[in-house]
């Protein structure tokens, strides 16, 4: 998961295929022909409503671009996010990328499947 903070974005081009969606649209209803990045809001940290928006487009729908978590996002959250198929996150001004990228280097795999790897880790060994 690639991490990002004010500067970042700051030195961002614009791109054209980017979709912004807010966290009460239902993402099955979105035309995502040629969209190749997906911003989900987070309004606050204990609203997560994005995190089933971004596991129903990778799962469901198949969406293969960026899907970018904006708005209020803590360190704490990265893991899940990631697990449900976030790929890039812009951390809220207070929180240090330093800490995100260890958390998010601190589990080696997962019981259960998630958005990404669909295989619980028991039938990787059967």
């Amino acid at each position: 998961m690639k991490l990002l903070n004010a500067q970042d974005l700051a030195t961002e081009a614009a791109a054209d295929a980017v979709l912004t969606v807010a966290n009460d649209a239902d993402v099955q209803k979105l035309d995502l022909a040629g969209v190749q990045r997906i911003d989900l809001v987070f309004p606050k940290f204990a609203d997560g409503r994005a995190f089933s928006q971004a596991f129903e487009l990778r799962r469901r729908l198949g969406f293969a671009g960026v899907i970018r978590a904006t708005g209020d996002v803590l360190v704490d959250q990265l893991v899940q996010m990631q697990r449900c198929g976030f790929s890039e996150a812009v951390l809220r001004a207070d929180q240090d990328p330093a800490v995100g990228e260890k958390l998010l280097q601190h589990y080696s795999g997962f019981y259960q499947g998630d958005a990404t790897d669909l295989q619980p880790r028991f039938a990787k060994t059967a």
